[in-house]
């Protein structure tokens, strides 16, 4: 992870600013595209919309950033290590999970 975010002041991705790791988790057995997958479908509504110019002066909208609380996100994963998160829809306007 550190290796990842070591230039985030220079990647789009991070938003050309410098990263502060608040979180870490551990998931097992699972396939990382299909989560990352699944994150980007749960927390779609919530996606951050923003253009930003790198570092080249070239356009980008970052699509891996999303406004969720923290307490959010930590529900999240209990959801996925459980298998429950297929029963549940995230709602912006609450910022919670709503039981489908």
């Amino acid at each position: 992870m550190e290796r990842r975010i070591a230039n985030a002041k220079l990647d789009p991705t991070f938003l050309m600013a410098d990263v502060e790791i608040v979180a870490t988790y551990e998931l097992y057995n699972i396939n990382r595209t299909k989560l990352e997958n699944l994150i980007h479908r749960i927390f779609d509504t919530a996606r951050l919309d923003v253009e930003i110019t790198d570092r080249f002066g070239k356009p980008v909208m970052p699509r891996e950033w999303f406004l969720v609380p923290l307490f959010v996100i930590d529900e999240a994963v209990e959801k996925i290590k459980d298998g429950t998160i297929s029963d549940y829809r995230f709602d912006r306007e609450t910022a919670r999970f709503v039981k489908i």
